[in-house]
């Protein structure tokens, strides 16, 4: 888990602490053996779950929880199957409401005998991912997310997808490739728009080689079960408060998508523009804005806890 590709990208003042390297950890689930990076304290009065997208892993979210754990925060950051050092057996078979599963699951097993509050932090997909788990749990008490990406809005696929009218018929296309196609696997960054992962060309030239992250194959069903996914409805949404940290410049997920998103959700919401940054939130002053807006968010749940 090389953490430090991408530390070396966070701005200048972001640097001023080493940061520490996570324990590694593994968690059994349907076969799978699946990798959670952690810096655990038994002290802390709250968690914080950081959840990659498709073109993530643990490794690249580890050095965006330095805030939390700089603030006396117990983190765990989980890689889903396919992607960081999770030991998939059966990689062609993965499809997206694995992970929604899995993170449901692992989140009922993290609060069962721990009564701690737990935030979700959701980067890109991640966002939608913690969302849903969220709603799914009943378990979290706060979502943090970069995007809320939603499938079902045509808008949505044609900016989550490499070419947009591939993204707006993708699930009837995929849907119809799916009995016979769904088992190949292929490079993600043919199917998602990686090339616009950050404003920083290095940064995204790291994150669409990295052979854990934007360098893995994945199988053409995944995507056509994220398309096709049924999400709770936001307006059916009261699982947890939600604060959308969206970059402000992002060139891959336009903000209005989320935005939109966001604003179905009757109660406990909020937004905050990240100016500056591109989808990978590193520039400055967002990075900045991005910290702060944690540190707000987990002063404001350790309060709230019994």
């Amino acid at each position: 888990m090389d953490y430090l590709r991408y530390a070396q990208f966070l701005p200048i003042a972001h640097r001023g602490e080493p940061i520490p390297a996570p324990d590694h950890t593994w968690w059994s689930w349907r076969g799978r053996r699946v990798h959670v990076a952690r810096a655990v304290d038994a002290g802390a009065p709250v968690r914080v779950l950081a959840i990659h997208g498709a073109g993530g892993h643990a490794g690249l979210l580890w050095p965006l929880t330095a805030v939390a754990r700089r603030e006396g925060v117990e983190v765990m950051a989980i890689d889903l199957p396919l992607y960081g050092d999770t030991v998939e057996p059966r990689p062609r078979s993965v499809r997206y409401r694995d992970w929604v599963e899995l993170l449901t699951e692992f989140v009922c097993a993290e609060t069962e005998f721990d009564d701690r509050p737990l935030v979700l932090f959701g980067a890109s997909m991640g966002g939608v991912l913690a969302y849903e788990t969220a709603a799914r749990s009943g378990a979290v008490a706060h979502v943090v997310a970069t995007c809320l990406l939603d499938p079902a809005d045509p808008a949505a696929r044609r900016a989550a997808a490499r070419w947009s009218l591939t993204g707006g018929v993708a699930p009837m296309l995929l849907r119809a490739v799916d009995p016979i196609f769904g088992r190949v696997r292929v490079p993600i960054r043919w199917l998602v728009d990686m090339g616009n992962m950050s404003l920083d060309p290095k940064l995204t030239r790291v994150c669409a080689t990295d052979p854990k992250g934007g360098g893995v194959s994945v199988p053409l069903g995944l995507l056509a079960d994220f398309f096709s996914f049924g999400h709770t409805a936001p307006e059916n949404f009261d699982a947890a408060p939600v604060t959308l940290v969206h970059p402000a410049a992002d060139r891959w997920t336009p903000p209005e998508l989320s935005i939109r998103f966001l604003r179905r959700i009757p109660n406990h919401t909020r937004l905050v523009m990240l100016e500056n940054c591109g989808h990978f939130p590193i520039e400055e002053p967002g990075a900045t804005q991005l910290r702060d807006t944690f540190r707000e968010v987990l002063d404001a749940v350790a309060k709230a806890a019994p």
